[in-house]
């Protein structure tokens, strides 16, 4: 007894979170207690003894240590978001006036998370709520996130500042077995005195605290609004590292984002359709200018003249859960690696895919385009497309893609009647294109409001290069001849015609 005694002693004396049997206790901080040059978006970790399990109630709470005030505050008691579909509402309609998207520094240090952006009421519902990337309505979010003894714990996104000292308190409640963190020295920080220079153009994301920026997220929101040239563009290098961040951010121009290497960045959450739903009231992107989206893991909205390359971007979540969901004009995206569950892409607005790879459930990709697939590989358990473009552009077009289909239901694409419409001016043009596993009618059902769509397909073979046996398409795909469509084959291999830039 004497002895087990002392030993607690000796364990109270080095480690304030220490404690004895029976309590977990923390083993790792990061940023380590007393820690400076801390990066403002950092999340905040700790390593356990033992494996965790996060209770319903309590607080953490971040305080700056110089004036005692509380700059955030997450309450354990507040569900992350809902787990269930939200109830059909008959009467929600499309925003009566084309989505508005300001130039304005919205933060949660200035505005309420959920306060309406558009035509659409408040949301009163009890969810955690964060502005990221200055979409005032806001996004339900995970605010602690667990993997066995691993605690992440994200706090609102911009709370921090430069130069601040700031300390955590987390109460008893929060996890369990852990009797928690109190007073002014138990978990203490400071932030870099100044962020990069405003000339810099080169931004540095690392996971580990060593770059600019901690998360993707906080570079984008460094980099300015809508850049006027080419002159001005920001390269953001993310470095290797595992980025479990929600992403979305709106008006950026002229930004380039590369990772270190494609199997070495991984940027992932778990988002969907239920946890992040539309409002209520208002119908969402079916067509251009309407409510903006908040399903996908990644977002890019109303964003122009982009580079994405070398990543892997996922949704861990399941349904209608996209991995990236693009609304913008000329943008480009190479050696791209895209995960979804059900829409695995979303591309509503012009762009380039350059050797990406696209894996997804069904309706792999989706969206209203245009979009150029050079070399890319797309695989998928269900149908790989429905496409929604108007006359005002073309849609899909792949040349020397690759088509794995993972299942008998792996179809090239469908067009059935939606909710009473359908989409008359779809089109899809496969050239020299690899197809494995997918069936011999190639293109699913085309229902009546579809029958003038443009379904165009060209030397289709087999991993062996051997012709697709194409006897038994469906109809409303048209073959094309090397001699007699040899113009139009000409300029559906051509980028700039089909994307107009």
């Amino acid at each position: 007894m004497k002895r087990f005694l002392y030993i607690c002693v000796i364990l109270i004396n080095v480690s304030a979170y220490a404690f004895c049997k029976g309590q977990n206790s923390v083993i790792r901080m990061v940023p380590a207690n007393g820690a400076t040059n801390v990066d403002i978006d950092t999340h905040l970790r700790l390593t356990m003894a033992e494996d965790v399990t996060i209770g319903q109630k309590g607080f953490i709470s971040v305080y700056d240590k110089q004036t005692g005030r509380l700059v955030d505050r997450l309450d354990m008691s507040i569900p992350a978001g809902p787990t269930e579909p939200q109830p059909s509402n008959p009467l929600a309609r499309y925003t009566p006036v084309p989505y508005q998207y300001k130039v304005q520094h919205v933060t949660n240090r200035n505005t309420k998370a959920g306060t309406p952006s558009g035509a659409n009421a408040w949301d009163n519902s009890r969810y955690q709520l964060d502005i990221i990337g200055g979409f005032s309505d806001g996004f339900h979010f995970y605010p602690v996130i667990t993997k066995g003894q691993q605690v992440t714990i994200y706090l609102h996104h911009n709370m921090l500042e430069y130069g601040h000292e700031y300390y955590v308190t987390i109460d008893k409640e929060v996890i369990e077995g852990f009797g928690g963190l109190k007073g002014k020295r138990g978990w203490t920080f400071k932030t870099k005195e100044k962020g990069p220079d405003e000339r810099q153009r080169l931004l540095t994301v690392a996971a580990d605290g060593t770059g600019d920026f901690s998360t993707l997220q906080g570079a984008m929101d460094f980099i300015p609004d809508s850049l006027a040239t080419e002159a001005d563009r920001y390269h953001v290098f993310v470095k290797n590292g595992d980025y479990e961040e929600l992403v979305y951010f709106r008006n950026k121009r002229f930004v380039t984002i590369e990772g270190e290497s494609l199997g070495g960045v991984l940027i992932h959450y778990r988002n969907n359709e239920v946890f992040n739903p539309h409002p209520a009231d208002i119908k969402t992107n079916e067509m251009k200018g309407t409510f903006p989206s908040r399903r996908a893991a990644f977002a890019i909205d109303n964003c122009g003249d982009l580079i994405l390359r070398n990543l892997t971007i996922r949704t861990d979540g399941k349904g209608q859960a996209e991995g990236l969901l693009v609304n913008g004009e000329r943008n480009f995206f190479e050696n791209v690696h895209i995960v979804g569950d059900g829409d695995a892409l979303q591309a509503n607005g012009s762009c380039y895919w350059l050797n990406c790879r696209i894996d997804g459930g069904g309706d792999t990709i989706l969206g209203r385009g245009p979009s150029f697939f050079n070399h890319c590989l797309i695989t998928s358990y269900g149908a790989f497309m429905w496409i929604r473009n108007t006359e005002e552009n073309h849609g899909n077009v792949f040349v020397d893609c690759h088509f794995r289909g993972l299942t008998e239901y792996a179809e090239l694409g469908r067009l059935p009647d939606n909710k009473g419409k359908n989409y008359p001016h779809a089109e899809c043009v496969l050239l020299n294109c690899t197809l494995e596993g997918v069936p011999a009618y190639g293109w699913g059902v085309v229902d009546d409001g579809a029958k003038k769509a443009t379904l165009l397909e060209f030397n289709s073979h087999d991993a062996e290069g051997k012709p697709i046996d194409t006897s038994k398409r469906n109809p409303q795909m048209r073959q094309l001849h090397p001699i007699s469509d040899a113009t139009l084959i000409g300029n559906y291999s051509d980028s700039h015609w089909v994307l107009g830039w």
